[in-house]
């Protein structure tokens, strides 16, 4: 999609800069102009309402798709993209690293040894650097 034909489809368009613009927001009652509008030099646009409202809002109240924002770059992004875990999964091992580590400070702190196992699985929950510090 080209910026001339998303421009036409707001209200109360103004420019201000070179490939940039404001609009009222469709997503919301906009009663100033909160949407920022800018084309970048491959053609993509990128929208901001600085009243809040989520850019799926505002395409969707557009009757719009990221792909109409980014031509050939949504897919592209898609395919390069490689994520072998979820983030809650991610979440899940950090939190329980981090419950092991307070786990062995509160045995260090009670006066309590840590034996061997015990200390290499928390060498283990450091990064490669950080034990090769060690």
């Amino acid at each position: 999609m080209a910026v001339d034909d998303l421009l036409v489809k707001l209200e109360r368009v103004r420019p201000t800069g070179k490939g940039r613009w404001v609009a009222k927001c469709p997503a919301h009652q906009d009663s100033n102009p909160s949407l920022s509008i800018r084309e970048l030099d491959d053609g993509r646009i990128l929208l901001h309402d600085f009243a809040g409202c989520s850019i799926e809002d505002v395409i969707n109240s557009l009757g719009l798709s990221f792909e109409d924002l980014m031509p050939g770059k949504v897919n592209e992004l898609k395919k390069n993209e490689h994520r072998p875990f979820t983030a809650s999964d991610a979440l899940r091992c950090v939190s329980f690293e981090a419950l092991l580590v307070a786990s062995a400070a509160c045995r260090v702190a009670a006066g309590q040894p840590i034996d061997n196992s015990d200390r290499e699985r928390l060498l283990l929950a450091l990064s490669c650097k950080a034990r090769k510090k060690m």
